[in-house]
């Protein structure tokens, strides 16, 4: 089992920035990729951000990627999302998750069916 938490969400202005973490527990995590979603009011659940486990491969959502920056520490079993120049519709709840890395890769990390570990969520909400 993986146990992923994640802290950092709140409530910034339009412009602001933030910086999501989640912190992994459990199994031997150079077995997993991880990855970054979001889910607003209403919508489905979108990809927003994956990262290897050894921190050398990275994808970003199109949207997101001039804007938002997936990292890791791995002494710290420790994934982050640092969000800049946030706006009204970056407003969601974000999840953290955790897929095998056998298998990742740029057309696996992007689907939620990938991973097999989701975090409980953290709260952003970007005010205008």
């Amino acid at each position: 089992q993986v146990q992923l938490v994640e802290s950092g969400g709140g409530l910034v202005q339009a412009g602001g920035s933030l910086r999501l973490s989640c912190a992994a527990s459990g199994r031997t995590f150079t077995n997993y990729a991880m990855g970054w979603f979001r889910q607003a009011p209403g919508k489905e659940r979108e990809f927003v951000a994956a990262i290897s486990w050894s921190g050398g491969s990275r994808y970003y959502a199109d949207s997101m990627k001039d804007r938002f920056t997936i990292s890791l520490d791995n002494a710290k079993n420790t994934v982050y999302l640092q969000m800049n120049s946030l706006k009204p519709e970056d407003t969601a709840v974000y999840y953290c998750a955790a897929g095998p890395s056998a298998y990742y890769s740029g057309s696996s990390a992007v689907r939620s069916q990938f991973y097999d570990y989701w975090g409980q969520g953290t709260q952003v909400t970007v005010s205008s």
